[in-house]
């Protein structure tokens, strides 16, 4: 049953990060806090993060003190609060009890097996492991499965499945590219893909951007981006079997539509924040929220929510020449599409050719929840959207 304490945990900051350093706290225990607020600044491999909170409430204690130099693993317990009204804790943090003090790494072992007695305990009959189910999902949140668990003398629990996974990482690669090699291996490995590419002219469209541009200051003027961005949110409102997440081997489409844009980082690596209610924006305001978040991308000010929630994702790496991309989903997503460069082809318009304006789209998507035949209604909408514009530049 909820009840008025909660407990305020790392939150889940991407399918590619999986532990943050605390910076700084913007609260003390005393202070009354709302739901959005910022609370925390977080450091991961990629960036500093504003972590907010999302209930109403009284800070009662908290937990962990800022230490750059601590990984901390996500779910782990940050503060404790006594919330305004009943609440429920949301995903692991109802089995996770907060402690009375936080070890400055989780590193320690798992138990010995008793292997050597000649004994599998753990197991059930035919060889799998017992893991009871809060334990399970957390194991999936992380992306473990289990051929990565030893046996143990009673079935798994959160606490032991938090162990592994922090083993994995102390051994493993620690660097961004290693937390990005482990997310898209994880996404190869459990996401049945599929892919689907088409040619879009985007000749009107380009027209309609370079009138209109005319027409603006130059701070005010809007990048093609703006248009693939819109032309992929109104297409996942009307299929939305491709917005929304993957999770306990069901699939759990959203209502809202927070479209993900991958920024190239200048240390390497990418990131891709969300621009929350996509398709809600007109091209006009959702420059303004591209351009904010490309400036917080570079200069720290992201939040939490931002790299959390993403329905699907875009990538383009047309500026660097890449005609054709083969995107790689990010988990829990169930699909994403990528833009290759602009370039000038000879397309059939009217029953005559001319030389139009034309990029290529593709779509990789999670078998798993749609087919072939799906994707190509859904790719076939943003390729409509782009070009014949009209409801694309619509406010």
């Amino acid at each position: 049953m909820p009840d008025n304490d909660f407990t305020y945990v790392l939150p889940s900051l991407g399918a590619d990060m999986d532990e943050a350093s605390l910076l700084e706290w913007k609260i003390k225990p005393g202070d009354r806090v709302k739901r959005g607020q910022v609370v925390a600044v977080l450091e991961t491999v990629k960036a500093a993060i504003d972590a907010e909170i999302w209930v109403d409430g009284v800070v009662e204690e908290l937990l962990v003190q800022p230490d750059k130099d601590r990984k901390i693993k996500v779910g782990a317990p940050l503060a404790r609060l006594k919330t305004d009204k009943p609440v429920e804790q949301p995903g692991a943090t109802a089995v996770l009890p907060a402690p009375t003090s936080l070890p400055s790494r989780i590193d320690s072992p798992l138990p010995a097996s008793p292997r050597m007695r000649g004994e599998v305990p753990g197991r059930a009959e035919g060889g799998r492991t017992l893991i009871s189910p809060a334990a399970r999902r957390r194991m999936q949140e992380l992306g473990l499965s289990e051929g990565d668990l030893s046996p143990l003398d009673r079935p798994y629990g959160i606490a032991d499945i938090e162990a592994v996974a922090a083993a994995q990482v102390s051994s493993g690669p620690t660097t961004m590219r290693g937390q990005i090699a482990k997310a898209m291996s994880r996404s190869k490995r459990e996401i049945p893909h599929y892919y689907l590419a088409t040619d879009i002219d985007l000749t009107n469209a380009l027209q309609w951007l370079r009138a209109e541009n005319e027409k603006r200051s130059l701070d005010d003027r809007m990048l093609p981006a703006v248009l693939l961005i819109r032309a992929v949110a109104l297409a996942v409102a009307r299929y939305p079997n491709m917005n929304g997440f993957y999770v306990n081997n069901t699939f759990k489409p959203s209502e809202a539509i927070h479209v993900a844009m991958a920024f190239a980082l200048r240390e390497g690596g990418l990131i891709a924040p969300a621009i929350h209610n996509t398709d809600k924006l007109g091209v006009s305001e959702l420059m303004k929220k591209l351009a904010d978040l490309g400036e917080r991308t570079r200069t720290g000010g992201l939040k939490a929510a931002e790299l959390a929630d993403p329905t699907i994702t875009i990538t383009s790496l047309g500026d660097l020449g890449v005609e054709e991309i083969f995107p790689i989903i990010t988990p829990p997503q169930v699909a994403m599409i990528g833009f290759g460069m602009l370039s000038h082809k000879p397309w059939a318009v009217d029953g005559k050719v001319e030389v139009r304006e034309v990029i290529r789209a593709t779509l990789a998507a999670d078998h798993r929840v749609s087919d072939g035949r799906d994707g190509a209604l859904f790719l076939s909408e943003v390729k409509d959207l782009l070009e014949q514009v009209e409801e694309l530049i619509a406010s």
